[in-house]
């Protein structure tokens, strides 16, 4: 089937490359040299100019859209506030005991402690 197809498809392309075209060309008619040019005719009358069309009236404004208004004025500025108590001072400490009266020391006993490593 796969072959069928590709022959005959060559088969057409031989046969129809053999036919010899003919061209048939036919050669346009030959134009004659013109005239003589006419006399000008006379130049026509200028038309009268148009009236200008009437301006249209304004339209109506829309209903139902929102204008804002004024602004308000100003509000007035609000009284100072009233100032706080002033705090409880605070309680002394208590005094600390006072320690005991310092020993007199002995003469020529010193000990040299040496820390450890």
């Amino acid at each position: 089937m796969k072959y069928s197809l590709l022959i005959a498809a060559l088969v057409a392309t031989l046969g129809l490359s053999a036919c010899e075209k003919t061209v048939n060309n036919t050669t346009p008619p030959v134009a004659g040299a013109p005239g003589p040019a006419g006399a000008t005719g006379a130049t026509g009358n200028t038309g009268n100019a148009g009236n200008t069309g009437s301006t249209g009236e304004t339209g109506a404004t829309g209903t139902g859209v929102a204008v804002p208004g004024p602004a308000g004025a100003t509000g007035a500025t609000g009284a100072t506030g009233n100032t706080g108590d002033t705090g409880a001072t605070g309680s002394t400490g208590a005094e600390g005991n006072k320690g005991d009266t310092g020993r007199t020391g002995k003469t020529g006993d010193t000990v040299i402690v040496v820390p450890q490593k």
